[in-house]
């Protein structure tokens, strides 16, 4: 796998592996202060420790033991560091500014279907507003979806009555496969296995938000409700039983000086798809934690509110003395989804490289645009040496494989409707979305033999996109890529405070 390596990652390499043997060594024997990435590439993070401090003290380390090679996979936190900062980041954060991945369909307003609902968050920073029709780009608004643009953008500088008049015309240029391939569109897409709970987009109360408006950040939304939320995902969902406690769960009973171990004890013994299930969930709660204490509410006052980096809440919830090391584990499981979603874009690479599928607005220069940055983000992606292998995973007996995989589907469905249980508007419309994200990802891992027989020029009934599955995607790993940027900028933030 790595005889591939360019000469610049063959440097990376040679740069990460004295430093990841350095730091457990310095880590181990007293005070020390190691560059990171000293290389023009690559971020320049120092890291600092103190042996014996007490508990909490406020020079305390997040990220000394946040190094190495993470669990069930074959990279390390160093090369995902330098591969995201300066490939993914700077390129996922122009492309999610695009019209076409700025703009998701949702519906706030699905009432919680396991308890009774808790009303909504009456926090202002809670609130969503929806942007305005007249604001939604005539192409996305006109529910085509994008599934196959050479019809729609044939169709987009008409009226309504010109496109009923031409619509004849348009479909007489098909072939009869491709006309087929139409007509079963529909049923293919009621039928498939979906690992999320969908929105009906045609529903009245569902609402066009602008993700660029309405960022994920720091609401106020926390307490009991948000708990309870939490407790319902990992308590019912995770393959648990209830004998066995998760640390630091403020619903579980007291247990004393436990320091899960016999919960990782319980998890290392599960097989390794359901190791892989909570590991996602753990992930993508550390990721959702970071973007809390990154966009803080810092100062208000006279109609202005300053946000920014909370650097005491990031220690709250990830300083190894303040979580008893759960701190770690938390990040490594960050890093380990985003090797998941970073596979299933390099898997889904052919669906979108073909001409037949683009992401129309309506603006045809906007859109060719944003296809060619979506292309050139794949490009990187598939240039990375080291990613996941799901092969490894429902390889068993078939049979046993299969029920294994329904099994993984249905609790991930659940989850995504335990998402309409969130009172905070903006924490559920960005839980929705990145639920809906990882959910489409599973969908690509596990829908390889499709998209390998994907017709070139003509839609395919085996394996599609909808439009709200393409931009929950992207988004979603976008979110990813800016926890592990924002990382960076907290261990910058660490040194300065030193």
């Amino acid at each position: 796998m790595f005889s591939c390596l360019s000469t610049v990652q063959r440097v990376m390499w040679k740069i990460t592996v004295p430093a990841f043997c350095g730091v457990l060594v310095i880590c181990i024997f007293g005070n020390f202060s190691l560059g990171w990435f000293q290389h023009s590439v690559k971020p320049q993070t120092q890291l600092k420790q103190h042996a014996n401090r007490a508990p909490g003290s406020h020079d305390q380390n997040c990220f000394c033991h946040l190094t190495g090679e993470l669990d069930d996979c074959f990279c390390d936190v160093e090369s995902i560091d330098v591969f995201n900062n300066f490939k993914v980041f700077p390129r996922i954060k122009k492309l999610t500014e695009k019209d076409y991945f700025r703009y998701y369909r949702v519906n706030l307003k699905r009432p919680c279907p396991f308890w009774p609902d808790d009303g909504h968050c009456s926090i202002k920073d809670c609130h969503v507003e929806p942007c305005p029709e007249s604001k939604i780009p005539v192409g996305i608004k006109s529910g085509n979806y994008n599934k196959y643009s050479q019809v729609a953008n044939l169709m987009a500088d008409m009226t309504e009555c010109e496109q009923a008049n031409e619509l004849g015309a348009i479909n007489s240029t098909l072939s009869n496969q491709s006309k087929e391939a139409f007509a079963d569109w529909a049923r293919h897409d009621d039928a498939q296995d979906h690992f999320c709970e969908l929105d009906d987009e045609t529903s009245p109360d569902a609402e066009y938000v602008d993700l660029l408006l309405n960022p994920e950040r720091y609401t106020g939304y926390k307490g009991p409700p948000a708990w309870r939320v939490w407790n319902s995902i990992y308590e019912e969902n995770c393959f648990k039983p209830r004998s066995v406690y998760r640390p630091l769960n403020p619903l579980a009973p007291s247990r004393g000086d436990d320091n899960g171990e016999g919960f990782y004890k319980w998890l290392e013994g599960l097989c390794l798809e359901k190791r892989v299930f909570y590991r996602l969930i753990s992930g993508l709660h550390s990721s959702i934690n970071i973007h809390l204490c990154g966009d803080h509410l810092l100062d208000e006052g006279w109609g202005r509110s300053v946000w920014g980096p909370d650097l005491q809440e990031f220690r709250r919830r990830f300083d190894m003395g303040e979580t008893k090391g759960e701190g770690t584990r938390r990040l490594k499981n960050l890093y380990f989804l985003f090797l998941i979603e970073l596979r299933a874009l390099y898997k889904v690479v052919p669906y979108f490289e073909r001409a037949i599928v683009g992401l129309y607005t309506g603006n045809s220069r906007e859109d060719r645009a944003t296809k060619e940055l979506l292309l050139e983000l794949l490009s990187e992606i598939k240039a990375f040496p080291m990613h996941f292998d799901e092969k490894s995973m429902f390889a068993g007996h078939k049979m046993e494989a299969k029920t294994l995989k329904e099994e993984f589907r249905l609790h991930f469905k659940n989850i995504s409707r335990i998402m309409d249980c969130v009172g905070c508007s903006k924490c559920r419309l960005w839980g929705k979305l990145q639920i809906q994200g990882l959910g489409t990802a599973l969908k690509i891992l596990f829908s390889e033999k499709e998209i390998q027989k994907l017709p070139e020029h003509s839609p395919s009934k085996g394996f599609q996109l909808t439009r709200q599955e393409i931009v929950a995607l992207i988004n979603a790993f976008g979110r990813l890529s800016t926890s592990i940027h924002q990382l960076h900028n907290f261990r910058l933030l660490l040194e300065e405070k030193r």
